[in-house]
């Protein structure tokens, strides 16, 4: 009896992808890491520079990869992955001298939206990019753009490599149990989703456990009483999320996994794991603190001493001791 596994696209030498997954998730770990502030304040914006930079980097060696696959002209595409790998190298370096010149010692805004989108957008393309490079290395035939991006949302490739990337921040984030919890069962859904495309029927019950699961421990924490009306807003979010991946994956089991359905539920969880980590990265900027589940710095009240935090997204500052 064969096992419902979801796809890998796995070449016949997986070495080489395992490397490079293993790779760009540790370094989206690190890098994250560095510039989602642990003691409360926001980061230098020339940290953030280096940051967005570093990741960029390892898109377009990504992106030259790609086209290698794209193009057999072993010459030019050898020549532009040496250039990207070059750039990779060398741009981050020399993009945050530029920003120390004119940045020098800002830090970022902590009402901004920007820079936590601009973390997530890079972060969550690299992904994206490292998924649709292995869906298409990873195939015995050339494939058309939609299947591509089809298998590429929908691989383990990106969507487990989110989930990881996902759960290590949850570790750091300063949030409140309703928000970690929730924000988790989106992490995951991310897991489970390749077994939406594979196999319809197991990654459907998959799919309605865990989302009946995270309904239950809401609507039992509304029913107690103890939701606030920020919270509501949050949940209901939440619950626009889990409907649009339903939809979506119900779409993908009545056409019997058709392309276009399939590359419409990978776009779906693209947008939510993008959405998520924006949403994430902001809640490290703005808003009350609580505390994390692994604290990487120094405690947060000396670092806010003298400031007044805007009002928390979800979750009751004064309940602290109750999460």
């Amino acid at each position: 009896m064969d096992l419902p596994l979801p796809p890998l696209a796995l070449p016949p030498d997986p070495l080489g992808y395992v490397i490079i997954a293993l790779a760009m998730v540790g370094i989206a770990i690190f890098v994250l890491g560095k510039v989602l502030p642990a003691d409360g304040r926001p980061p230098l914006l020339t940290q953030l520079t280096l940051a967005l930079a570093v990741i960029f980097g390892g898109s377009t060696l990504l992106l030259s990869l790609l086209y290698v696959f794209l193009n057999s002209n072993g010459t030019t595409t050898w020549t532009l992955v040496l250039l990207a790998f070059n750039f990779m190298m060398m741009a981050p370096a020399g993009l945050w001298f530029v920003s120390l010149i004119l940045f020098r010692d800002r830090r970022a805004s902590r009402e901004s939206r920007i820079w936590p989108a601009l973390l997530a957008l890079d972060a969550a393309g690299a992904e994206v990019i490292m998924g649709i490079l292995f869906a298409y290395g990873g195939s015995a035939t050339p494939l058309n753009v939609i299947t591509t991006f089809a298998l590429g949302l929908t691989s383990v490739w990106f969507l487990w490599s989110m989930a990881a990337i996902m759960a290590a921040v949850l570790l750091w984030a300063p949030i409140a149990r309703v928000e970690r919890g929730t924000l988790y069962g989106l992490a995951l859904a991310a897991v489970v989703a390749p077994w939406v495309t594979a196999y319809p029927l197991v990654g459907g019950v998959l799919m309605a456990v865990l989302m009946g699961g995270v309904f239950g421990v809401l609507i039992r924490r509304l029913a107690r009483g103890r939701g606030t009306p920020a919270e509501a807003r949050f949940l209901l979010g939440i619950a626009a999320v889990f409907l649009a991946m339903t939809v979506a994956g119900v779409a993908v089991a009545a056409t019997r996994a058709a392309v276009p359905a399939v590359a419409a539920f990978g776009g779906v969880m693209a947008t939510v794991m993008g959405v998520e980590s924006a949403y994430l990265y902001h809640r490290f900027y703005h808003g009350s603190r609580f505390p994390p589940l692994l604290r990487r710095g120094a405690e947060d009240a000396p670092a806010r001493a003298g400031s007044v935090p805007a009002p928390l997204a979800a979750g009751d500052p004064t309940a602290v001791a109750n999460r």
